[in-house]
């Protein structure tokens, strides 16, 4: 893990010469990290899948370290759990790229590999929620704060009193208590910025269970911001 939490390493491909190509993972030095590419991310995985482009992986891989894992440390709770999980679904991206459909995003397929990887690897570890929330990751205050405006009913006097950090904080904590059917809905939508037709393809869900579920995930959010401040 690297001083800023980051996966210290990221995943790339290595071709040998006799036997089936393996993934690997190099380090994330900045003499590594490449330039940025105008690419889309579909256009890089398919010249992945078609070309064996490894630089288009890596590039890949490199877009979302940030984005994916403070996503997984979010979701889980745990960071080392969280760069395991990393680390293993661009090791499914890799295996699974030839089922990669053209005209299909690849935001959501990433996210709904991420989601699956970490729900089985909790249901494995018997944690039905997270336990070690970490208060340190990475997480926009900006975003933060377009929830807590949500959740407070966009009334000023009781956000005027929080600090910034408080606010972000008091996001987290809430977020992290949510039933596990709906704190994905809130991470894709307001973290990860998707809309909810992505969140819908990235969970799996018809459009309609998405909007309930977020829906329901804003009530109980703003439930909470009641009960905690307003009453007292």
């Amino acid at each position: 893990m690297t001083p800023d939490g980051l996966p210290g390493t990221i995943v790339s491909v290595d071709q040998c010469n006799e036997g089936p190509s393996r993934v690997v993972v190099t380090d994330t030095s900045a003499s590594s990290v490449l330039a940025p590419s105008p690419s889309s991310d579909e256009e890089l995985l398919l010249r992945f899948r078609d070309q064996n482009d490894q630089e288009a992986f890596t590039e890949l891989v490199h877009r979302y370290e940030r984005p994916l894992y403070n996503y997984l440390v979010r979701y889980t709770g745990n960071p080392q759990q969280a760069d395991e999980l990393f680390q293993t679904t661009f090791e499914r991206v890799f295996e699974r790229s030839g089922q990669f459909e053209a005209g299909r995003r690849f935001k959501p397929w990433l996210y709904s590999i991420a989601t699956h990887l970490a729900i089985d690897g909790m249901r494995r570890a018997g944690r039905h929620r997270a336990l070690e929330f970490d208060a340190s990751a990475d997480v926009e205050d900006g975003e933060a704060g377009k929830l807590f405006d949500l959740v407070s009913d966009d009334r000023p006097s009781p956000v005027a009193q929080l600090e910034a950090a408080e606010r972000r904080d008091w996001v987290r904590q809430a977020v992290e208590q949510l039933p596990d059917e709906l704190r994905p809905v809130i991470l894709l939508a307001y973290y990860e910025g998707m809309t909810l037709r992505e969140v819908a393809e990235a969970l799996d869900l018809p459009l309609g269970t998405v909007k309930s579920r977020l829906h329901r995930a804003l009530v109980k959010l703003n439930e909470a911001w009641k009960r905690g401040h307003h009453a007292a």
